[in-house]
């Protein structure tokens, strides 16, 4: 290699690893279906009247629960979501970086992220999870299969609570296609009912999806 050629490949090399350094690293929960099929599971859904709420505890969801070893639900998505994450000898993360795709924000601290139930909780509940065993319910509140669980700036996720994408979206527009197919695949899976506005607000997030 000439002496211009290898400058040229050094700098292209260093703008690369300037570029990784740089970019964020993307949440990647499994299952997120495509356009097409998304469409297909949300028309197959069941639309009613939301149910009440009356019962409900978070602790009829029990989360979170050992995955692998000392790795708890929390720890495992924090690994599985983060870049450079470093944890200790009881699995906490005590280093990393987590890029919030609700929002765009990019944290350093474990502590500034909370792990999203994509459909909430109480969300679940009001929507069948009510009649479940308790079995069931923790199995939901701990499903690494599907797209239901993803590290998000923890205020962000306070905001939102139990609402579902009548009344909440993702600030972050461009991420709303992606949302719409986690929360169809969720609900589709899982065989939780949907109401009118719900349904609707997903069907625009999802009109957004170019595949």
């Amino acid at each position: 290699m000439t002496r211009p050629s290898r400058l040229i490949a050094a700098l292209l090399a260093g703008a690369l690893a300037a570029l990784a350094l740089v970019a964020p690293a993307a949440a990647a929960p499994s299952g997120i279906p495509s356009k097409a099929t998304a469409q297909t599971w949300l028309n197959a859904l069941t639309v009613a009247t939301e149910g009440s709420s009356s019962g409900y505890s978070r602790d009829l969801f029990p989360h979170w629960i050992t995955i692998s070893g000392a790795c708890n639900t929390r720890e495992t998505v924090l690994k599985r979501d983060g870049t450079s994450v470093v944890t200790n000898s009881s699995c906490a993360a005590t280093s990393g970086r987590w890029y919030s795709p609700y929002d765009g924000a990019t944290w350093t601290a474990a502590a500034d992220v909370d792990i999203d139930h994509v459909v909430p909780l109480a969300e679940a509940w009001r929507s069948g999870a009510s009649s479940w065993t308790t079995a069931k319910r923790q199995s939901f509140a701990n499903d690494l299969t599907r797209p239901q669980l993803i590290a998000v700036t923890d205020n962000v996720n306070q905001s939102k609570g139990d609402q579902d994408p009548s009344t909440w979206q993702p600030s972050l527009s461009s991420y709303r296609c992606t949302y719409a197919k986690m929360w169809i695949a969720v609900k589709y899976y899982w065989a939780l009912k949907l109401q009118s506005a719900e349904k609707s607000a997903v069907q625009t997030m999802l009109n957004t999806c170019s595949s």
